[in-house]
């Protein structure tokens, strides 16, 4: 999908983090070398059973749809299903522990008209009403010309802004590429980087919560699940082909790390979840990550869009850049010198 982009949205972008004198040389390079710029927000769900947002996904995005749409192609990760019918698989089960959802399938016309050109079904909600509700959400993503990537063994291939870019997306269950057999995830990366020229992993992993801001060594978990070694996937994918590795699942921030000169957003928290997702301290605290990216994988520029969640779960403009403070900090954190650099305002480069 080919869309104009924001002159103002895109000398923002240019601008952050670096000086006019600083940054003179790279937009000379920018110039003269083609780049794919990607757009990524982290967790979005939206349930019939608790209520619609009237208008559904496009008015929700309405007040960030410049920052959706000012790159070549935007990606997100679809918590749930788009359809009708089917059994939940919360039926028959006590507890307030079960969260299951599903929007109509007419909510993927809205995803397009909001901007998305492609969602990760790589998760945990993505089988809450079993295989019919799978189905039906493959077919309302389909009818709607949006690309979905994140089933067992998939790798779909679009040409963005003339390069040939290779999407995957791994998580812990039998529906999904597994995050849990790194040496297949492995192959699986290196078969798409034959395919590709950029290959862009989407991984949804990780403890939830706000204990679940920082990215720990071994294994995570929650909820009695494995949910995966998550710096040692993410390290393996890069070393694999992998060019840029984008994070969702843990609910919160999380730092972005530099490995091998590649980005990993390990989480951007949840981006919509319309009384669905807790919005409260830290929650609430979103943001929207945009990459360039040269066609053999370098970073060009990047910068994170802060955005903070209203009280009903819908994403707003963070003019107190609460997001990037804590995104910078949890990348020293945890990465030390690997650490993406995060600018005052925003813009990440390499160390």
């Amino acid at each position: 999908m080919r869309r104009r982009r924001h002159p103002l949205l895109l000398a923002a972008f240019l601008a952050a983090g670096a000086s006019s004198a600083s940054l003179a040389p790279a937009q000379s390079r920018a110039a003269a070398t083609p780049a794919v710029t990607l757009t990524w927000v982290g967790d979005m769900a939206f349930s019939s059973r608790e209520g619609l947002q009237r208008g559904g996904p496009r008015a929700a995005f309405a007040p960030v749809s410049r920052g959706l749409r000012a790159g070549d192609f935007t990606l997100g990760n679809l918590e749930g299903t788009l359809g009708r019918g089917g059994t939940s698989k919360c039926a028959g089960r006590q507890g307030r522990n079960c969260f299951a959802f599903q929007a109509p399938a007419a909510f993927a016309r809205g995803y397009r008209r909001a901007g998305f050109d492609l969602l990760n079904l790589a998760n945990n909600h993505s089988h809450d009403y079993g295989v019919t509700g799978l189905r039906q959400t493959r077919a309302a993503l389909t009818r709607a010309r949006i690309a979905y990537t994140g089933l067992r063994g998939q790798i779909t291939v679009r040409k963005v802004a003339g390069t040939r870019v290779a999407f995957l997306g791994f998580a812990p269950y039998p529906w999904a590429s597994s995050l849990l057999d790194i040496r297949r995830a492995r192959r699986q990366v290196a078969a798409a980087r034959r395919r590709a020229k950029l290959v862009i992993v989407m991984l949804h992993a990780g403890s939830e919560g706000v204990g679940a801001l920082h990215v720990p060594h071994g294994t995570e978990t929650a909820f009695g699940e494995n949910r995966g070694q998550t710096r040692r996937f993410a390290h393996a994918v890069v070393a694999s082909g992998a060019d840029a590795v984008l994070g969702s699942g843990p609910h919160v921030l999380r730092g972005i790390e530099c490995y091998r000169r590649r980005p990993i957003a390990y989480s951007l928290g949840n981006f919509a979840g319309f009384h669905t997702l807790s919005t409260s301290g830290v929650l609430g605290l979103s943001g929207i990550l945009r990459l360039s990216l040269r066609p053999r994988g370098t970073l060009l520029r990047a910068q994170v869009v802060p955005i903070r969640l209203t009280r009903a779960g819908l994403p707003r403009k963070d003019r107190a850049r609460a997001s990037i403070r804590l995104v910078r900090r949890l990348s020293r954190q945890d990465f030390g010198r690997r650490a993406c650099r995060i600018g005052r305002l925003g813009g990440v480069t390499a160390p």
